[in-house]
């Protein structure tokens, strides 16, 4: 994504914000019914990325050998790597609170075809999970708490893997801001997080979630990137399925709180919160169970405050760089067969 196509989706939230969402869909496109989508049950494709590229992809913070808890699988959202995302927050959380962790990193900074980024999280999920003995748990932020549905979706037998999939403004249902945006030629994962596009409605065909998981969807309702991000509408939110499910918007927890999509996904503390929450208990996050001394915390765990200013600075300003994007392209990739019944 250009620096000027970066700054045009700013602007483009800022007129629907003023609008109304609700007038700023594109007109769907037509394609296939739900009922040609796989069922739900059926098996998962080979992956079609090189082993050793998705080896390559993969970086834990020690041995997940006689863990005493769950590993946890951090993925990085559109624009973004593990490292610029997490490296000056979560990780430095995690590894003062004993946690194990991976990290995967997505092609092109997470701005290619999704289809192909979730192998890299199927692959994550089965060597962690074989590693380990153990579920894994995974957190991801903006995609990186889409995508993994992905892989949930069409090869079921991750489905046993995971123990809780923990997303922060996760993209579930999509954006209107891409809906407009890509009008014009956009990256191929920019245009699947489109709300109206094929991919998500292969994504949430069927079920949304999977029994034996615990969803937690942190979100926040003046989220300038994912829109709209707020009541029944909110795009993070997941509805369907036999997973359990809990919503929270920010603000639920701390009225009038102002972070936006990128401080949920990197210092935010009532996001960090509901995390740990999430992680540290059965089931999904509890709103109930969070402090409300939380809402006074400049920064989540792990986030210098001497430095904080800099590195979210520093992780919008790499967001905006396209050096290492994909090339923009004038439609979303074809889906693949395997989303397909057959």
């Amino acid at each position: 994504m250009r620096v000027a196509r970066f700054r045009l989706l700013v602007l483009l939230v800022a007129a629907l914000l003023a609008a109304g969402a609700g007038t700023a869909s594109a007109t769907p496109h037509r394609g296939p019914d739900t009922g040609a989508f796989a069922p739900l049950d059926q098996r998962g494709p080979r992956l079609s990325v090189p082993p050793a590229q998705l080896q390559a992809a993969l970086h834990c913070n020690g041995s997940l050998k006689k863990l005493a808890a769950d590993p946890v699988l951090l993925v990085p959202g559109t624009t973004l790597t593990p490292e610029v995302n997490f490296d000056w927050n979560y990780l430095r959380a995690f590894d003062r609170d004993g946690r194990r962790w991976c990290t995967v990193t997505l092609p092109q900074d997470a701005t290619g075809d999704i289809q192909v980024a979730g192998e890299y999280v199927v692959h994550a999920l089965r060597t962690m999970s074989k590693a380990a003995h153990r579920d894994v748990d995974v957190v991801g932020f903006s995609q990186g708490g889409m995508v993994p549905r992905w892989a949930l979706r069409f090869w079921p037998d991750t489905r046993d893997l995971v123990d809780d999939l923990i997303g922060l403004s996760p993209s579930n249902h999509g954006t209107v801001v891409a809906d407009l945006a890509c009008k014009r030629p956009c990256n191929p994962s920019f245009h699947q997080q489109a709300s109206q596009s094929q991919f998500l409605k292969a994504l949430n065909s069927g079920a949304e979630t999977f029994a034996g998981i615990d969803y937690t969807v942190a979100y926040t309702n003046t989220d300038e990137v994912v829109v709209p991000n707020a009541g029944p509408a909110a795009s993070s939110a997941l509805r369907t399925g036999n997973g359990a499910i809990a919503n929270i918007a920010l603000q639920e927890i701390c009225p009038g709180h102002l972070a936006d999509h990128f401080q949920i996904g990197s210092s935010d503390a009532v996001g960090y919160a509901l995390v740990v929450d999430a992680l540290d208990h059965e089931g999904p996050a509890d709103r109930l169970r969070i402090d409300r001394l939380v809402c006074a915390q400049p920064f989540q765990p792990g986030v210098d405050p001497a430095t904080a200013v800099q590195d979210f600075t520093a992780m919008v300003a790499y967001a905006g760089n396209p050096q290492g994007n994909a090339p923009d392209v004038p439609a979303e990739p074809p889906l693949k067969p395997y989303a397909f019944r057959r």
